[in-house]
C-alpha cells in the first residue's frame, strides 16, 4: 500500500513520504509474521512442543518489533498535524487507526491467545480411550473468552475508523480488514468451542440428542425436509450414534404442534400445505420451534417415551461433507467412495437418481454415523481449531444448528452461535430470508440464490442502511429433465408443474431495525404471486411466492436499516443451499 499519495499533497510532502514507506515496509512484515504465528499457534502437530513454542514467541516479538515501529511513525508530530487536514486528515486518521489496531492486537491479546494454545499442545486432549478430554477446555473457557472480547473489540474500532477517500487507503484498509478478520475469526471460533462444547459433549452428565438429517434439495426455512433421525449420546468427551430411523418410522406417531400463526403461514396458506410431522419440523426458522416439535414427536414413539431428550442437532450434507474433509473418506456398501469435495451432491442429488429411497437414507445415516461419530476422537489442538471452525461456519450458514432443553446449557450455545434463529441480535445485524419448497420435488438442488448487500448510508442516529438484492435461479437445463426421475422434478402432489422451482418466500428485518418490502427487479422472467405482509410468532415478515421454470430468474431487491446499536455490517441469514454460500457486503 503507498501511503504516501494519501498525504503527499501539500503537507510535508517529502518527509510523509518517507515515514509512509517506512509504515508500509513494518505493516507488511507484521502482517505477514502475524498469519504465520497464527498457524503455528493452531495448526502445529509437532511433538517437540517447547521448540515450536520458542519458535513462536521468537516470531511474535518479530510482529510486535514491526507494529511498534508502524505506530510510533504515524502517531508523531507530523502525522497527528496532517490528521486535522481537510479530507486528507480521514485517510491519515484510517491509517492510525489501523496502525493501533494491529499494535494492539500483537501487544496483548494474541500473546495470551499463543500461551493457551502452546499450553494446550503440551497437554493431553485424548484420552487413553479415545474420549476427547474437555479439562483443558474447562480450565482455559474464561482466559479465551477474555482475549476474544478484546480481539473482538479490536475489530469493531477497525470497522468504525473513518471512510477512506483515496483508493489507495481504501485498497489497504480493505485487505488488512481481511487479514484481521482471519485472525478474529479463529479467536471466536475457538472461544465459543471451549464456552459450548463441555456441556455439549456431557462434562458433567450423560445427553441424548435427535440428530435430525435434513435435504436441502427439499427446502424448508432452517434447512430441509427431514429424512431420518438418529441418536447422539454424549458422555464426558465421547460421542456415540445410535440407529437412525427414516421418517416413515415417526409418520405414525402423528405431527408436532403449530402456532397460530405457523398454521396459517405453512399450512392454510400457499399450494403445499405442511403436515408439521417429522419431515417438516425444519419449516420454522427457529431451532428453538424444530427441536420442540421434535421432542413432542419423540415422546410419543416406543424408543423415545422411556428416554429423556436433551435436545437437536440439525444437520445437512454440506456439514457432513465439511467434517469428512477431516475425518476421513466414507466408503458406501456398494463402493462409492465419499470425499470432503462430493459428499453433498451425491447426498442431495446423484443418490435420488441411482438409488431407491430407502438405500438413499441409509447412506445418509452411513455418511452422518461416521462423520459425526468421529469428529471428536483422536482430539489434538490442530485438530479443535479445524472442528470448531468448520461448526462455526457452518453454524453461520445454518448447515448445522443445535439447541439444548436445559436452559443453562442451552445459553451457552446460542451465545455461542450454534443455535439458528430470526434476526435476534441488534449488535449483528441480519436480514432473514427462508424458502420453502412448494413443489413436492427434489428441484432446490438446481435453484441458486445468490445476494449483494450494499451499505447506501451512514445515518446520524448510527444505525446504517443498507441496498440488498437477493436472487433465485432455476439452473435446471430442461433438455436433460427428461431423464430425471419424478422424485427430483416434481410429484404433482401440490398440482404444480413439473421442473419448476415453486418458493414460498419469507424475509424478516433485523432486530431492531426495518425494511422495506421486497419488490421484483425489472428483468426477472419468473414470476412472484401473493405477496403479503404477515406476523410470525411476534415477528414481522413480508411473504410471498416465486415461480421459476427452468431458466428462469426472480430478483428481489429491497432496503434495510438497522439498529443504531449494530457494530458490525448486515448478512444474510438464510435456508441453507447444498454448497456453502457466500455473499457480499459494502463498506
Amino acid at each position: 500500500m503507498l501511503l504516501m499519495i494519501v498525504v503527499v499533497v501539500g503537507v510535508c510532502g517529502m518527509k510523509l513520504y518517507s515515514d509512509a514507506k517506512r509504515v508500509q515496509s513494518h505493516e507488511q512484515k507484521a502482517i505477514s509474521t502475524l498469519s504465520s504465528v497464527m498457524s503455528l499457534g493452531t495448526d502445529t502437530q509437532s511433538t517437540n512442543v517447547a521448540g515450536a513454542s520458542a519458535d513462536l514467541r521468537q516470531r511474535l516479538n518479530e510482529a510486535k518489533q514491526e507494529t511498534n515501529a508502524a505506530n510510533d511513525i504515524t502517531h508523531g508530530t507530523l502525522w497527528n498535524i496532517a490528521a486535522r487536514i481537510p479530507m486528507i486528515g480521514d485517510d491519515v486518521t484510517t491509517v492510525q487507526g489501523m496502525t493501533a489496531v494491529t499494535n494492539t492486537l500483537v501487544n496483548d491479546p494474541l500473546p495470551k491467545f499463543i500461551d493457551v494454545m502452546t499450553s494446550m499442545q503440551g497437554g493431553q486432549l485424548s484420552t487413553s480411550d479415545g474420549r476427547f478430554n474437555l479439562q483443558p477446555l474447562l480450565d482455559h473457557r474464561d482466559e479465551i473468552a477474555d482475549i476474544d472480547a478484546t480481539v473482538q473489540q479490536q475489530v469493531r474500532e477497525y470497522r468504525n475508523l473513518p471512510g477512506a477517500h483515496t483508493s489507495v487507503v481504501k485498497d489497504a484498509y480493505e485487505t488488512s480488514g481481511k487479514q484481521l478478520n482471519a485472525v478474529a475469526g479463529t479467536v471466536d471460533s475457538m472461544s465459543n468451542a471451549f464456552r459450548m462444547l463441555p456441556d455439549f459433549l456431557g462434562s458433567d452428565q450423560p445427553r441424548t440428542y435427535a440428530l435430525m438429517a435434513m435435504t436441502t434439495s427439499e427446502a424448508r426455512s432452517s434447512g430441509g425436509l427431514v429424512g431420518s433421525v438418529g441418536v447422539v449420546t454424549t458422555d464426558d468427551g465421547s460421542i456415540s450414534i445410535g440407529d437412525f430411523r427414516a421418517d416413515a418410522d415417526y409418520v405414525a406417531y402423528g405431527a408436532s404442534t403449530p402456532t397460530d400463526d405457523e398454521k396459517r403461514i405453512f399450512n392454510e396458506w400457499g399450494p403445499l400445505q405442511m403436515s408439521f410431522d417429522i419431515r417438516d419440523l425444519a419449516v420454522y426458522p427457529d431451532t428453538s420451534r424444530s427441536a420442540e416439535g421434535m421432542r413432542e414427536i419423540w415422546q410419543r414413539t416406543p424408543w423415545g417415551g422411556s428416554t429423556n431428550l436433551d435436545g437437536v442437532i440439525m444437520v445437512d450434507p454440506v456439514f457432513l461433507q465439511k467434517l469428512i474433509g477431516i475425518t476421513g473418506n466414507v466408503t458406501l456398501s456398494d463402493g462409492t467412495v465419499l470425499t470432503g469435495d462430493n459428499t453433498a451432491e451425491f447426498l442431495l442429488n446423484t443418490a435420488y437418481t441411482k438409488y431407491p429411497q430407502e438405500q438413499q437414507d441409509a447412506f445418509f445415516a452411513q455418511v452422518a454415523e461416521q462423520a459425526v461419530g468421529s469428529m471428536f476422537s483422536n482430539m489434538s489442538v490442530g485438530r479443535l481449531v479445524k472442528v470448531s471452525q468448520i461448526m462455526g461456519d457452518m453454524a453461520n450458514g445454518r448447515h448445522l444448528s443445535l439447541y439444548a432443553f436445559d436452559d443453562e446449557v442451552e445459553q451457552e450455545i446460542s451465545a455461542a452461535g450454534f443455535t439458528a434463529s430470526m434476526p435476534d441480535d441488534e449488535e449483528h445485524p441480519q436480514v432473514g430470508v427462508y424458502t420453502n419448497q412448494q413443489n413436492s420435488s427434489k428441484m432446490d438442488w438446481y435453484i441458486h440464490r445468490t445476494s449483494n448487500v450494499t451499505l447506501a448510508s451512514r445515518n446520524d442516529d448510527g444505525s446504517r442502511t443498507y441496498h440488498v438484492t437477493y436472487t433465485l435461479a432455476n439452473t435446471l437445463d430442461e433438455s436433460l429433465a427428461a431423464g430425471l426421475p419424478d422424485y427430483i422434478i416434481g410429484i404433482s402432489q401440490a398440482g404444480q408443474p413439473k421442473t419448476y422451482g415453486i418458493e414460498k418466500m419469507l424475509f424478516a428485518a433485523p432486530s431492531g431495525g426495518s425494511m422495506t418490502e421486497p419488490t421484483v427487479a425489472s428483468g426477472s422472467t419468473g414470476s412472484v404471486t401473493e405477496s403479503r405482509r404477515e406476523t410470525l410468532n411476534g415477528k414481522r415478515i413480508y411473504a410471498n411466492v416465486a415461480s421459476l421454470a427452468p431458466g428462469q430468474t426472480v430478483t428481489y431487491t429491497f432496503d434495510v436499516t438497522t439498529s443504531a446499536k449494530a457494530v458490525t455490517d448486515l448478512t444474510v441469514d438464510q435456508t441453507p443451499l447444498g454448497w456453502t454460500e457466500s455473499g457480499q457486503t459494502g463498506r
